[in-house]
């Protein structure tokens, strides 16, 4: 690596560094704001509110990181040009394949720092800090729709209602089928309790046992229920499934696929989190051409709208293709890479107008 690489690649990870501060200070800031309204909802103070902020920082850095290149290498690439630096380098042999170049392995620095973000601390500090806020507010984590979290392991049917913590379960309610599909088993427990090798133990249990001819109801104080529902598999509860790491999307889809359920909007997100690195180079790769093929006259202020203009653009259009993709069951991996695919393409066809 010459001395001019290294110099583009210094200041474009400078660049995209200081863009991502300023993008995170600001979203938090929003995100501040916003939850000042629950301020003084059950034990949710303010020492709840900076422990949540900082918590989700992580995952806000993962989602920001392609918009902060795009701004981060506009502004500099930018400056360059307006300072006749480019010109300069490329007296000096630099090519323009050289210069993108450059700038591509500043995204791959970027994307490193964004795949151990996102995979390994964000959704490790997501969980948290909805846990945080969860139990600050109710004393537990409420689930995400009105009757609780719907799980199905081959004929049985499981409501949980709520999530203590890691391992714990409360108002849990099994309902078996039988080969006709009728009613044959409902058991109601207070409490659960992870034991280990896909054991439960649950608390205050309550059974009734259904046929055709008679109804028996029994009680028990503790009873041992096998399960292949590991307190991992409950994490999605808590963490939309845009914030998990691959692994958990792909333990989780699995096991929705082995009970013949829906695993559509899980296999989008997962294969959003797949293209994620893509879209930083992407996003480097659409900045490279746009600021080495305009004027110096432009402004840094109209570069930064270009700039913002094209991110929001992409994750519009993004956004659109998804939702269509779940509404009409489309592949997930082609509704994932399409956008990218469509914004790589007219970034290689500007390159190669600027070459």
């Amino acid at each position: 690596m010459n001395v001019l690489t290294k110099y583009v690649v210094k200041e474009i990870l400078k660049g995209s560094l200081i863009a991502i501060l300023l993008l995170l200070t600001l979203f938090n800031l929003f995100t501040f704001s916003d939850e000042l309204k629950d301020l003084g909802k059950g034990h949710y103070g303010l020492k709840e509110i900076f422990s949540y902020l900082a918590l989700t920082s992580p995952r806000v850095f993962y989602e920001l990181m392609p918009s902060s290149a795009l701004l981060g290498s506009l502004f500099i690439l930018g400056a360059m040009g307006n300072n006749r630096e480019l010109i300069a380098m490329r007296a000096a042999g630099l090519s323009v394949l050289g210069i993108i170049k450059a700038v591509m392995l500043a995204g791959a620095i970027l994307v490193v720092i964004s795949i151990v973000v996102g995979e390994f601390v964000a959704p490790l500090t997501e969980r948290t800090a909805q846990m945080i806020k969860s139990t600050a507010q109710n004393e537990q984590v409420s689930m995400n729709y009105r009757y609780g979290l719907w799980l199905r392991e081959g004929g049985k049917f499981i409501n949980v209602r709520q999530i203590i913590d890691d391992g714990h379960l409360a108002d849990i309610s099994i309902y078996e089928l039988d080969d006709q599909r009728r009613l044959r088993q409902s058991v109601h427990a207070d409490k659960a309790t992870f034991l280990k090798d896909q054991q439960w133990k649950l608390e205050g249990i309550r059974q009734s046992q259904i046929s055709t001819e008679q109804m028996a109801a029994s009680a028990q104080s503790e009873q041992v229920w096998k399960s292949s529902i590991a307190p991992d598999l409950l994490k999605v509860v808590v963490v939309s499934p845009d914030n998990m790491s691959l692994y958990d999307l792909a333990m989780y889809i699995d096991f929705l696929k082995e009970n013949h359920q829906k695993s559509h909007s899980f296999e989008l997100a997962f294969w959003g989190r797949v293209v994620n690195p893509l879209v930083t180079f992407i996003m480097l790769l659409v900045s490279a051409p746009f600021v080495i093929g305009v004027k110096r006259g432009v402004s840094v202020g109209g570069r930064m709208m270009v700039g913002v203009i094209i991110g929001m653009g992409f994750n519009i259009f993004d956004k659109i293709v998804g939702h269509m993709g779940l509404i009409y069951d489309l592949n997930p991996p082609l509704m994932a890479f399409l956008p990218s695919l469509i914004v790589l393409g007219l970034a290689l066809f500007a390159m190669r107008r600027v070459q």
